[in-house]
């Protein structure tokens, strides 16, 4: 039997490894890196059933070009001469409608649920990955009058999706960061939300997979496939060439250039975010996301990662030190007696989140394939979906029904 190759070693593709190499498929895992440092491994580690509203989001229209005279701003596209960034505006802004966010709610909503489901089951099985799952929920907190009606209206729509949101004044935050103030009108709590280390996870699934047997072909670029009908029978890469049973496409940002490879459209554009880590002191002590800057604060104990912006940069690696001003600025802004210090280049994380127009992933089976399937364009959410990913996509390579719906996610969406 031939192997199924899994183009993209970020957490999209070890998960799929994971639940494929659990049902006896023998996997092989290829990327154009070294497998180090990826965006699976210095994002803020959230696990989120709360965000059950994609980026594409009525009023992010006029929040981005409000944005965008700003580099310091959460969100931000360089203007410049591009096509492929022109044809994905466009399809963004066709996305961002009240009335496609609310066929995208339950599907997102059922995705986060999954996953954290499987997290809480992985947890049990591997107490060793000391991925320090923390399920002490995620608060939202505002400084503004607008930002405050905001979040409480999405507290109400979370409530009727079936979520716990707890809307939390002033005083309440005391109890909630005793340590230090949190200069804050209030926030939302949803209690339902975790946060964890992704680097440790990351790392452990990567050893755990080597030793039941997963091969891992690194610094391996795909050039192309070799295709007969409606399958691909091989993978050209400029290591040679490697026949396959199935391929399954967990790209990231870099999906959609394998999906043209293949003869169909996957639009995408990597989102750049950027993170550090700091002695925790004073100790903050609830992982929190600082609404009017959309940074992320992810608590480890001694260690605290702040993160955030979204970056349209395609697939530009290089650092914006501005947009790391506009993170360690917050830090300040929401604590004021936490001891801030912005880091040295070395200490800075960046990473390309794959994002589609729609902002929802592409999961199932490629357009005119029976044997490619794709996990990509999870955005922000990328750890937080990862698990409930790969066991669908393992699913559907046995060809079993999958545990949710997955119609909104349809890969061809797009071709």
């Amino acid at each position: 039997m031939k192997p199924t190759l899994i183009i993209g070693g970020g957490i999209v593709g070890l998960f799929s490894a994971y639940f494929l190499q659990r049902q006896g498929i023998e996997v092989i895992v290829i990327d154009k890196t070294d497998l180090k440092d990826n965006c699976s491994t210095g994002n803020a580690g959230m696990i989120v059933p709360s965000h059950i509203i994609p980026l594409a989001a009525p009023g992010m229209i006029t929040k981005g070009i409000s944005w965008m005279f700003s580099s310091k701003s959460p969100f931000y596209i360089h203007p410049r001469l591009d096509l492929k960034l022109a044809q994905w505006c466009l399809l963004f802004f066709k996305a961002a409608n009240e009335t496609q966010v609310k066929k995208a709610i339950p599907f997102l909503k059922n995705l986060s649920l999954l996953s954290k489901s499987l997290y809480q089951e992985f947890r049990q099985e591997h107490p060793e990955s000391a991925m320090a799952l923390v399920e002490n929920g995620l608060m939202m907190a505002y400084q503004t009058e607008a930002m405050e009606k905001e979040e409480v209206e999405f507290a109400h729509l979370a409530r009727k999706y079936g979520l716990e949101a707890e809307i939390l004044s002033k005083d309440d935050l005391r109890k909630v960061e005793p340590n230090l103030e949190l200069k804050a009108r209030g926030a939302v709590l949803f209690p339902g939300d975790a946060h964890l280390d992704p680097g440790a996870l990351y790392s452990f699934l990567k050893k755990y997979l080597g030793d039941k047997g997963v091969k891992f072909l690194t610094k391996t670029q795909v050039l192309g496939f070799e295709k007969s009908a409606s399958k691909v029978d091989a993978v050209l890469t400029d290591h040679g060439k490697i026949e396959v049973e199935k391929v399954v496409l967990c790209g990231g940002s870099w999906s959609g250039e394998l999906a043209k490879m293949l003869g169909f459209s996957l639009p995408m554009m990597g989102g750049k975010g950027y993170s550090f880590i700091q002695k925790n002191q004073p100790e903050i002590k609830q992982a929190t996301i600082l609404t009017e800057q959309k940074v992320a604060v992810s608590p480890y104990g001694a260690t605290i990662r702040f993160g955030g912006t979204m970056e349209i940069a395609g697939t530009n690696q290089s650092i914006n030190r501005n947009r790391v001003k506009g993170i360690f600025e917050s830090i300040n802004r929401y604590y004021p007696d936490f001891e801030a210090k912005f880091p040295e280049e070395n200490q800075i994380w960046k990473g390309l989140r794959p994002c589609s127009p729609d902002g929802l992933p592409y999961i199932g089976f490629a357009p005119n394939y029976l044997n490619v399937l794709v996990g990509s364009g999870h955005s922000m959410m990328g750890i937080s979906l990862a698990p409930a990913t790969g066991k669908i996509l393992a699913e559907l390579h046995q060809q079993k029904e999958t545990a949710i719906e997955i119609q909104g996610f349809e890969v061809g969406r797009y071709s």
